[in-house]
């Protein structure tokens, strides 16, 4: 039996995680749904939590610290929804990892959601559906995690999709040469070292860290923390910090400024990646950060389809 998608954010609330991973399933099958359009533009517009994008390279521990983080805002009372974004299956293109198969969580707590995603071969580590699927979960849950493939440009592309940047270093990992080169310091608001646990080796690379943020003029921007997934160490520390530089700034002015940004940088993708430039170049002065993107990504994309439909018949699109 088909279930029919809900027409509300609380119509959506009241559905359960059953609910929720039925619409994020049809972000992916029915994207330009009028409904689901509707829906997305409702959860742009309303008041909600703040979306933290947590990147590292791979085997820093980020689902471990992500853990963590999820014991730590439940014991607050805070709702989470997890997004991790994986690796893409060669053969079926869906999540080659899957979630559950890393982060272990309650599944009768409705105050926590999962949803994995694959990276479908986005250079940025997350694929086009994330963004609004970010959206949509930061209008129900107070805090939306989004774990990212590994390190390079994911982030600077969680950077255009989240509300602010949480950088996973692992102890050891280079000096503040190694940190200036990799271009680490350009976006995260937030630095944890993780694996604390290691003692001298963890501080050292904090060190480190602080030393490269010196030099790269951002040491008043970021914030550098060591923590421990396995010893709790550091992680109510860490907690404070994300607060304080990206929670906090999310529910301000400048939260809602960054958001609209966040909206217009993801349609400007969506639009290149289905028309290429030549499309774009015929949309761009429309492309506004005044308007949701949602329904005017629906929109773009109906003209767009319309010129080229009438192109190819040597008709005038008019």
């Amino acid at each position: 039996m088909k279930h029919a998608l809900p027409t509300s954010l609380a119509a959506l609330r009241g559905a359960g995680k059953a609910g929720i991973a039925r619409v994020l399933t049809a972000l992916e099958t029915q994207a330009n749904d009028p409904g689901l359009v509707a829906l997305l533009d409702a959860a742009f517009a309303a008041e909600g939590g703040a979306s933290l994008g947590l990147t590292g390279p791979p085997g820093v521990g980020k689902s471990c610290l992500t853990q963590a983080l999820i014991k730590a805002y439940r014991a607050q009372g805070q709702t989470v929804a997890i997004v991790a974004v994986d690796p893409s299956s060669s053969r079926t293109g869906g999540a080659l990892l899957g979630d559950r198969t890393r982060i272990d969580t309650d599944p009768e707590d409705d105050g926590v959601f999962m949803r994995s995603m694959a990276a479908r071969g986005a250079l940025g580590g997350l694929a086009e559906v994330s963004f609004p699927a970010i959206v949509l979960l930061r209008a129900l849950y107070d805090i939306v995690i989004v774990e990212t493939v590994g390190v390079g440009q994911s982030e600077i592309e969680v950077a255009a999709r989240t509300d602010g940047v949480i950088f996973c270093a692992q102890p050891g990992s280079g000096d503040a040469l190694q940190y200036m080169k990799a271009g680490v310091m350009e976006t995260p608001q937030v630095i944890l070292v993780t694996k604390g646990d290691m003692g001298v080796l963890a501080e050292r690379t904090a060190a480190d860290l602080k030393g490269a943020l010196s030099l790269d003029g951002r040491g008043d921007a970021v914030s550098v923390q060591t923590v421990s997934a396995v010893t709790g160490a550091g992680i109510a520390g860490a907690m404070d910090l994300i607060d304080t530089r990206i929670v906090a700034p999310a529910n301000s002015q400048s939260g809602w400024q960054n958001r609209l940004a966040q909206g217009e940088s993801w349609l400007t993708s969506r639009l290149s990646a289905e028309f290429g430039r030549a499309g774009l170049s015929m949309v761009r002065n429309q492309i506004l950060q005044t308007e949701t993107p949602f329904s005017r990504d629906r929109a773009l994309q109906l003209r767009l389809k319309r010129a080229l439909e009438a192109g190819w018949s040597g008709e005038n699109p008019g």
